[in-house]
């Protein structure tokens, strides 16, 4: 009986040990998180100050970004998810769609430094996977093509630039250092440092970018050069004739 005793006394030991190691780990983790959760949140103002020159203080971008704010609501209801909480990360992601007009979906996954500048009308779809530095701007979808299951939304790489009101559609990938114009409708892959323009969107092979900053107002329309192309060629042809 003694020894029965002794026994039990040392497992109980054992185990209050066990539960105080695990409380101690778990206390210490929550700290931890929280750095690095604020240390997120500074980069995040960083990020805005060197990408928007009309960023003028940290108190402007904490209390007038709707971007700041999406973005804000998006880790928290991302995290949540993660840990498996039914209904709360779509409530937060709603009510962030509501005050900020930006939807961005718990589900999707959000690189470092990701800046959605004005933000209105901007959409993000479930299964959207974005890279790190990628700067969007008002009114673009990352979006899907119809009802299919699995991932259904664009895959965006590091580095890019997608223009005001441009749609990015379906399982597809944009590559890095990549750059979709305004207005643009992508439907299909886009590789390596490409421009994007027009409906359905065609690569200009062409850099019209410096430094990761798309030069709007020198992207070529790829209709237009094909149309002078042939014009082009329609009067090679009529001089020819005329020679003749």
């Amino acid at each position: 009986m003694q020894k029965s005793s002794s026994k039990n006394a040392v497992e109980s030991e054992n185990l209050s040990a066990k539960k105080s190691k695990e409380q101690d780990g778990k206390a210490k983790k929550h700290p931890i998180a929280l750095v690095r959760g604020l240390n997120r949140v500074k980069d995040d103002i960083q990020n805005i100050k060197d990408k928007d020159p009309a960023a003028k203080s940290i108190v402007e971008i904490l209390l007038l970004y709707p971007g700041f704010h999406a973005l804000l609501a998006y880790r928290i209801a991302n995290k949540l998810l993660k840990w498996h909480i039914p209904f709360i990360p779509r409530l937060i992601s709603q009510t962030a769609r509501f005050f900020t007009g930006i939807e961005i979906h718990p589900g999707a996954t959000i690189g470092e430094k990701f800046f959605i500048d004005h933000g209105m009308g901007v959409v993000i779809g479930e299964t959207t996977i974005i890279g790190d530095n990628v700067l969007v701007y008002q009114g673009v979808t990352l979006g899907g093509t119809g009802k299919d299951h699995g991932k259904r939304h664009p895959t965006i790489g590091n580095f890019v630039t997608i223009g005001a009101g441009a749609k990015v559609l379906g399982n597809i990938t944009i590559e890095d250092n990549s750059n979709i114009g305004a207005g643009s409708v992508v439907i299909d892959n886009v590789p390596e440092h490409s421009t994007v323009v027009g409906i359905p969107g065609r690569i200009v092979q062409q850099r019209f970018f410096v430094q990761g900053q798309l030069l709007h107002n020198k992207i070529p329309d790829p209709v237009t050069c094909q149309l002078n192309r042939l014009t082009y060629e329609l009067k090679e042809l009529k001089d020819r004739l005329c020679e003749q």
